[in-house]
């Protein structure tokens, strides 16, 4: 495959250019209810050529290697276009040439399972909540993506590299009288099927709170000092700070480019943020990005002060400021963008327990249940929490909404938690950004104790 590249690389007339081939096995299962309503496999594969000509960057992506020798020039037109209207040229910071296979160790690979069995496994778990006389029904999916990816530069690099991620869940719906509450599931990664087997444990919890959840009352909204689960920090640390760290979204946003730079206290003395791609088996786990670049464990926040950001080789440039890693697609039909991989709060020093005795009244919330972020503002729902009196859990409330600004909010992290929980893949895709709705990225966080913190409710 590296050989067929590199000619048509050879016959491209520019600065630089490098072209990734890429192919695709993804496999969904679907169920509603006790109804199997899908079972798919599609394959797939496809090339981006990407080109930098007189100062212009453009990217293609074709499907067919017949329609390579038009889109090449295509490509270079566009890129010349660009260059013409481009307040100033395009460079690309150097990275080192790179020649490399890497090939993902797998507990158990999922290619050697057959679809009855992964249908059966899916059947299973959703048939513990449907053994229920509360759970009215649910939607499960398994989804199954294996991606083969090869890229070729013009300044030398050539690197293979397969990523695989499996995943399962869905919603399981609870109802008493006319009150319906639901409640999310996911079980699933990038280390193989082997984080699939014996999750029965998973699904018997979430059962638990959504049955839990038809008795509780809605929170009193308010003012609040709070304890933010795990995964509701992940999701705050992502969506809020985390987009805020890749370069090209802030890139012509003056004021929040202003805001974020490096050097900048951001945030309370206790709070360090890190993306991390390089733990493999992790969601966001990869090695080289897709302009080839190695991937680094990525130190952004230190102290409450901004120390670093996520780049393209486009945008360290521009910045003046190292290359990350950073830079990746959905698939073979994108051009690769900036994208957090494994983002999370570095642990702390203080149990779960002790998080809720220094909390002593107020609010555990946890889960994250969709949300939006404009600028520095924020607004995100829970799945569920709890009131907090004299340091205990008390009773569980629901129809819960955080809002706030992130700069004030992660000042107001007061303590954190002595251990990280990372987000599982589930069934329902990785996180969107521009036209690109599932590229893989983890998230994470301990629990993290929050003051003053908007909630939302009757």
């Amino acid at each position: 495959m590296f050989h067929r590249l590199k000619k048509i690389l050879a016959i491209i007339d520019a600065d630089y250019a490098d072209i990734r081939f890429e192919r695709m096995d993804h496999t969904m299962i679907s169920l509603s209810g006790h109804d199997l309503t899908g079972v798919s496999r599609n394959m797939s594969d496809g090339f981006v050529v990407r080109v930098l000509k007189a100062g212009g960057l453009a990217s293609i992506a074709v499907t067919s290697e017949a329609d390579l020798d038009r889109a090449i020039q295509t490509v270079i037109e566009n890129a010349k276009v660009l260059g013409r209207s481009a307040v100033k040229p395009i460079r690309l910071a150097p990275t080192p040439v790179v020649r490399d296979t890497v090939l993902p160790t797998l507990d158990e690979d999922p290619r050697n399972v057959s679809i009855e069995e992964k249908t059966e496994l899916l059947r299973r778990y959703n048939a513990i909540p449907l053994a229920r006389p509360s759970i009215v029904s649910t939607v499960m999916t398994y989804r199954e993506v294996i991606r083969e990816k090869y890229f070729v530069s013009t300044e030398g690099s050539e690197i293979r590299e397969d990523l695989i991620t499996v995943g399962a869940g869905g919603s399981i719906i609870a109802r008493d009288g006319t009150l319906t509450q639901d409640i999310r599931c996911a079980v699933g990664g990038g280390a193989g099927f082997g984080i699939m087997r014996g999750r029965e444990k998973h699904f018997e919890e979430r059962i638990k709170l959504v049955e839990n959840l038809l008795r509780a009352k809605p929170v009193v909204g308010g003012k609040y000092n709070v304890v933010l689960g795990p995964m509701l920090a992940g999701v705050f640390t992502h969506e809020a700070f985390g987009h805020s760290s890749e370069a090209d979204e802030i890139e012509h946003n003056h004021t929040i480019r202003e805001r974020m730079k490096i050097g900048s206290r951001l945030g309370s003395s206790i709070l360090n943020i890190t993306d991390d791609a390089t733990t493999s088996g992790l969601l966001g786990h990869y090695r080289y990005d897709d302009e080839g670049v190695p991937v680094r464990k990525t130190p952004l926040m230190r102290d409450g002060i901004l120390l670093g950001r996520l780049h393209s080789r486009r945008t360290a440039d521009s910045y003046g400021e190292p290359l990350s890693g950073h830079c990746i697609a959905e698939d073979c039909l994108f051009a690769p963008i900036i994208r957090m991989g494994n983002i999370f709060i570095e642990p702390g020093t203080s149990t779960f327990d002790g998080l809720l005795h220094t909390l002593g009244n107020g609010l555990y919330l946890a889960d994250p249940k969709g949300g939006q972020t404009a600028g520095e503002e924020f607004s995100f729902g829970a799945q569920y929490g709890y009131v907090v009196r004299n340091g205990c859990l008390a009773e569980m409330v629901r129809d819960i909404n955080i809002s706030g600004n992130m700069y004030v909010t992660l000042d107001h992290v007061t303590a954190i938690g002595d251990r990280v929980e990372l987000m599982e893949a589930g069934g329902t895709g990785g996180c969107g950004k521009g036209s690109q709705s599932n590229i893989r990225s983890g998230m994470g966080a301990p629990p993290i104790l929050v003051s003053e913190l908007v909630v939302g409710g009757v």
